[in-house]
């Protein structure tokens, strides 16, 4: 059953140490509050999986968080290269890193069959491309009914998934609007999923029946954190924070600058701060 917790209880009841772990958002609902928030509680040797790491995985890599990445694009969106991961992975600081690199169609699929329960995901895809030269995740298969050559990867399934969303009710369902991603998938495909909502909210008895709602069965955790996913954005509450993007890079550059900032921003900071930094930018929505 759904437990409503604050996000520091959320975190350490449904996140470990060696865990397989996916904090998905497409550019938009990045659930920026529930990594710092693992940030925080220092865990250790993870397994980091996203479509589209960019900053909060830079600064996970940073604190010498993880031990794998699984991805299909890495990069601070419409700036360029994440530093911490290249620093990680050119120089092993602050530790060596495993790469795990697939596309997007071979995430999304994999993710897919990962909600459906099954062991891989078939599909067209990587025809052309050298990536299964360094994947020997990336297989391919003869579909016996046609005999054409598909690409196999195996199916995601994190030990627990992080995601920010719109609404909560009462009831534990979750409402998620907007550019969705792969979040639906990745929380039916964890064996745990935590999700930081904007706010709770009674009913959904009012909003249109074709909305993409998550039920209540489907989530361990929901943490009302508003402003969790700055500074990415949140359909209809506040816009992405572009200027925030761009700082980064700076910040990144430097391993000293970066210590500095993830000291004063994540470890002396709380989810509470993050209704604070998205003010200006609810106006602006």
């Amino acid at each position: 059953m759904v437990k409503f917790l604050p996000l520091k209880e959320a975190v350490a009841e449904n996140l470990h140490d060696g865990d397989t772990v996916a904090f998905e958002g497409f550019t938009h609902l990045i659930p920026t509050a529930a990594a710092h928030e693992a940030i925080r509680q220092g865990f250790r040797d993870l397994t980091l999986i996203r479509m589209t790491p960019d900053l909060i995985y830079d600064q996970m890599i940073g604190m010498g968080m993880a031990r794998k990445i699984v991805f299909s694009y890495i990069g601070n969106p419409g700036v360029g290269l994440l530093r911490r991961a290249r620093d990680a992975i050119e120089n092993g600081f602050p530790r060596v890193i495993e790469v795990e690199e697939h596309s997007h169609a071979g995430m999304a699929n994999a993710y897919e069959a990962g909600a459906a329960g099954l062991p891989c995901a078939v599909f067209r895809g990587y025809r052309g491309a050298g990536l299964a030269a360094v994947n020997p995740n990336i297989k391919s298969v003869t579909c016996p009914f046609t005999g054409e050559v598909l690409a196999a990867v195996p199916a995601i399934r994190p030990d627990v998934t992080f995601i920010h969303a719109q609404k909560a009710d009462r009831k534990g369902n979750v409402l998620v609007e907007g550019i969705i991603g792969i979040q639906k998938e990745a929380v039916l495909a964890a064996k745990r999923a935590v999700v930081t909502v904007e706010e709770m909210v009674d009913n959904f008895d009012d909003l249109h029946p074709n909305l993409t709602v998550l039920p209540n069965w489907t989530i361990a955790a929901i943490s009302v954190v508003p402003g969790g996913s700055h500074p990415s954005y949140t359909h209809g509450y506040y816009e992405r924070d572009n200027a925030a993007y761009l700082e980064w890079d700076e910040i990144a550059a430097d391993r000293g600058r970066f210590q500095a900032w993830m000291q004063q921003n994540v470890m002396e900071s709380s989810p509470d701060d993050f209704a604070g930094r998205v003010e200006h930018l609810r106006k602006a929505a």
